[in-house]
Formats: C-alpha cells, sequence, structure tokens
C-alpha cells in the first residue's frame, strides 16, 4: 500500500512493516499501555457470545444495532471534536475506512448464518483461524513474518482446537456452514489489517466512525433482505443490546483498532483467540454454564502461544 497522505506524515520506520507504524503525527504509545488495552478489549468482545445468547433478538439485527448504537456514541465526538479530521483524510484513506467497514459486516454475515448449519464448536474453530489469515496476507504482501510468529499462530490455534474440538460433518449444508465460518476468519483477517493500514494516518475516533457507520448499514440492508426483525423486543433485551454495544463494540472492537497500530495486526489477531475461553469462563459466572475441562489448559496453550508471537515481535523491534 501506498505511503500516508501528508508529506509531513512520518516514514515507517526501517524494518517494521507499514500496517504495523502508529498514525503519522502521533506520539507513539507506550508498549504497557497498548496491552493494557488489548486486555480491557479482550474482555469486552468476550462478552459477546454471552450477551447475544442471553438476548431474544436475530443475531443479525443484534449486530445492526451494535454498530448503529455505537454510531449513535461516537457521533457528537466525531463530528464535533473530529469533524475537521475527518475533511482531511482523503479519498484513500476514507476509502479504506469504509472498506473495512463491508468487511465487518461481511465477517458477522457470514459467521452468524454458520452457527445454525454445523456444529457451535466447528464454526467457532474455524472462526478463529483470523491469526493464520492475517500472518498468510502479510506474507502475500512482501513482509516476512519470523518463525516464531507461525509457531506461536499455530499454537494458539491449537488451543481454541483443544477447548472447542472441530467435528467435520459429510452433511452438505453442514460444509456450507463450515465454510461460512472460514470465510468469516479470512473477513475478520482483512479487517484486522486494513485498520492498521488506515490507523497510520487517522486517529480511532475518526476511523471507527467511518467504518461502524458503513458496517450499520450494510448490516441493515442484509436485515431487510433477509427479513430480521429489528423492533418489537423486550426492555431487557434493549438492555442486553445497549451492554453490547458498550462492552464489546466501543469498548472491545474499538480498542482492537487503536492498539493494532502499535502491536501490529499478528499480536492483535492472536490475542484476539483468548475471546474463546475467555466467553466460556464468563457464561460460567454469569450464565451459570459449566465452563468446559478443556477451558483451562486452553487458555493456558492460547497464551504461550501468544507469548511466542510476542517474542518475535520483541527480536524484530531490537
Amino acid at each position: 500500500m501506498t505511503a500516508p497522505q501528508s508529506t509531513s506524515a512520518a516514514l515507517p520506520a526501517p524494518g517494521v512493516p507499514a500496517a504495523d507504524q502508529p498514525p503519522a503525527g502521533t506520539v507513539p504509545a507506550s508498549r504497557g499501555t497498548d496491552f493494557t488495552l488489548l486486555a480491557v478489549a479482550i474482555a469486552g468482545v468476550s462478552m459477546s457470545a454471552p450477551l447475544i445468547a442471553a438476548t431474544t433478538a436475530p443475531a443479525l439485527a443484534i449486530a445492526f444495532w451494535r454498530n448503529a448504537m455505537a454510531v449513535g456514541v461516537l457521533s457528537p465526538v466525531a463530528l464535533w471534536r473530529h469533524r475537521g479530521e475527518l475533511r482531511r483524510m482523503g479519498r484513500r484513506a476514507l476509502g479504506l475506512s469504509g472498506a473495512a467497514g463491508v468487511v465487518l459486516a461481511l465477517h458477522f454475515g457470514l459467521w452468524l448464518p454458520s452457527l445454525t448449519m454445523t456444529s457451535v464448536a466447528t464454526s467457532t474453530a474455524l472462526v478463529t483461524t483470523t491469526p493464520i489469515w492475517t500472518t498468510l496476507i502479510l506474507r502475500l504482501r512482501g513482509h516476512r513474518p519470523p518463525g516464531l510468529v507461525w509457531a506461536g499462530t499455530a499454537l494458539a490455534v491449537v488451543g481454541v482446537l483443544i477447548l472447542t474440538g472441530i467435528d467435520m460433518s459429510t452433511d452438505t449444508r453442514a460444509l456450507a456452514g463450515d465454510a461460512l465460518a472460514l470465510a468469516a476468519g479470512l473477513a475478520a483477517a482483512v479487517y484486522m489489517l486494513l485498520g492498521a493500514e488506515v490507523r497510520r494516518t487517522a486517529t480511532t475516533t475518526a476511523y471507527t466512525f467511518v467504518c461502524y457507520s458503513t458496517t450499520a448499514a450494510v448490516l441493515l440492508g442484509a436485515c431487510l433482505v433477509s427479513g430480521s426483525a429489528l423492533g418489537g423486543y423486550d426492555g431487557k433485551s434493549w438492555l442486553k443490546i445497549a451492554a453490547l454495544t458498550v462492552v464489546a463494540q466501543l469498548l472491545g472492537h474499538s480498542l482492537l483498532n487503536r492498539v493494532v497500530s502499535g502491536l501490529g495486526p499478528s499480536t492483535t489477531s492472536t490475542a484476539i483467540l483468548l475471546e474463546t475461553p475467555g466467553a466460556a469462563l464468563i457464561a460460567a459466572l454469569w450464565l451459570g454454564q459449566t465452563p468446559p475441562a478443556a477451558a483451562y489448559p486452553a487458555l493456558g496453550v492460547i497464551l504461550a502461544g501468544l507469548a511466542l508471537v510476542i517474542l518475535a515481535d520483541r527480536r524484530k523491534r531490537a
């Protein structure tokens, strides 16, 4: 991809992929702060599945409302404090932000139907191939991820498989669901990489405002086409959708968009695998669902894989 739009923008540091650079003209946050924010983001997205499971509303409609409500919260800040930046984003940055929004909507649109076509365990295992796709795409773009990145990514995915298992079926409908979940994992990787690129030159607020607005518009169309009810829910369902917006969208996805420019897409996408055991443990505490016996060893394996990716990143920066 091309260099930042402004001629005064900082050039990428030697040896560091462009997608891993902080936004031009900003002071890079400390990595300690980034990892703290990443932990909060993972906790936020881990609340997504339990909240969706406890909400009596169509899944696509929930996905639409979490993005639409997030846009409602961001609008006063984005249109007032960041309106100048929005005007200066340029066609390329706006286009990439819009593309990220379309891909995020595609991720939701592919994965949620897969849950009804194949087993939840298989769907979860396949959608969490995101870091593998991320590493492959980076390789195709000319970057050479160290061996530790490949090893850590594979180990983290094994951790998810330990928890979820994967039961491949020969049923045509189940195979279609498997394909949708796998494509959803690829879409998530593209979303992560596009966000990392835009965040080189744009703040989190400006980027997420354009991205979430696009996602909400695309999901609204999907709801209208599929006939998913956009209203008529009880008060508890609306409260849960609002909670989902705050913890999973504004804290979860937005903070992921915040840290990806500093930590890089490989580390960030690998860390997202912690959502699977995190959701299982949260469901145990909140919904009273007994976590599977594999939850704790799986968590340890995923953390070990993430540690390898982080170690590779530190060696690269040294």
